[in-house]
């Protein structure tokens, strides 16, 4: 509602969600999923019975040689469905632990709950959901970690980036359809509703990267109505939205300074919005457009670690810190 209030009252702007949290609400729709939704628990329960027995906790280590468990990620959702990998990685070796004369003279072996985790861990089914979790979590994770980054905008890459992750999904599968459609109903729901917006399109279509390998996009009808849809929004003076328009053909056709030798070899080196801040001289309206979408981000989540840095700093006993002082404190925090 409060996106919808802000583009009826600053029309030049296209409001469009964070993509990292609408991704991480993907990850958690995927883990409501029964089959899916045991398996973490299980993975859950297996984590916090190791990790709160320090002396068990050693055992695990030196069967694993010294690799953790446990693996930090950008939001819980992805962590849940990370440490699945990390778990995955260590099958032989946690099967090995619990199967060992280590473990089973151990007084973790002769408690109810350590033989539950111990049938946990030499449950196939348990793996095997496992893989099936990896398979479809695994490419999303790839994308969650594309648009929350910090060293380039990805506005240019959430397209491309979201159909290579369903044709992995699909690959993965060998194309079987009944064992990836209830999951791809839960991402073109998620895709469709919250995080698919012109921009994304946009994006896809000025980035030099996919453009110039793909002549296909310029005959596609959805995204160059989407393009025209952010050049009618983004650009208000219909006198400028026509030199736009008019400049497209020399971006598709290569011409002028897009013809470049070495435009043409950092098409796919370069940062999208670098590439064309450095070669979008020949079309100046088109080159301010294009740049205006690259440099979006499609992630809040630097803001929000910025927030609650902030937040640690400006407490009860610290409220009177002279503002480029709490400004330096944050910025050195952050970093």
């Amino acid at each position: 509602m409060a996106g919808r209030l802000l583009e009826l009252k600053r029309p030049h702007l296209y409001w469009t969600p964070c993509a990292a949290h609408c991704l991480d609400l993907m990850l958690e729709d995927i883990g409501k999923l029964p089959n899916i939704k045991r398996t973490l628990e299980r993975a859950i329960s297996l984590n916090g019975y190791i990790y709160n027995r320090s002396g068990l906790l050693n055992m695990m280590r030196r069967f694993t040689g010294q690799r953790e468990l446990l693996r930090p990620a950008k939001t819980r959702f992805a962590i849940a469905f990370i440490t699945l990998s990390r778990l995955h990685e260590q099958k032989n070796n946690l099967r090995k632990m619990f199967t060992s004369s280590d473990w089973s003279d151990s007084k973790w072996a002769k408690e109810q709950k350590g033989k539950t985790i111990a049938n946990i861990v030499l449950m196939p089914s348990f793996w095997n959901t496992i893989v099936f979790c990896l398979k479809v979590s695994g490419p999303l994770v790839c994308v969650l970690r594309l648009v929350d980054g910090e060293k380039k905008a990805s506005m240019g890459y959430i397209y491309e980036a979201m159909n290579r992750a369903k044709d992995t999904i699909v690959r993965s599968f060998n194309g079987n359809e009944e064992k990836y459609k209830q999951i791809f109903n839960i991402i073109d729901k998620r895709w469709e509703i919250q995080l698919h917006r012109p921009l994304h399109a946009a994006g896809y279509f000025l980035n030099p990267e996919f453009f110039y390998d793909k002549p296909e996009i310029e005959h596609d009808a959805e995204i160059m109505g989407d393009l025209y849809k952010c050049i009618l929004r983004l650009t208000r003076d219909p006198a400028k939205q026509e030199k736009v328009v008019a400049e497209v053909s020399l971006f598709t056709n290569a011409q002028g300074l897009f013809g470049n030798e070495l435009a043409v070899r950092t098409r796919k080196t370069r940062a999208p919005a670098e590439w064309w801040a450095a070669y979008g001289a020949s079309t100046p309206n088109l080159q301010k457009f294009a740049m205006k979408i690259l440099n979006l981000t499609c992630s809040v989540s630097g803001c929000e670690r910025n927030w609650s840095i902030f937040e640690n700093i400006h407490s009860k006993r610290r409220n009177r810190l002279d503002h480029q002082r709490l400004n330096d404190l944050v910025y050195i925090k952050y970093n």
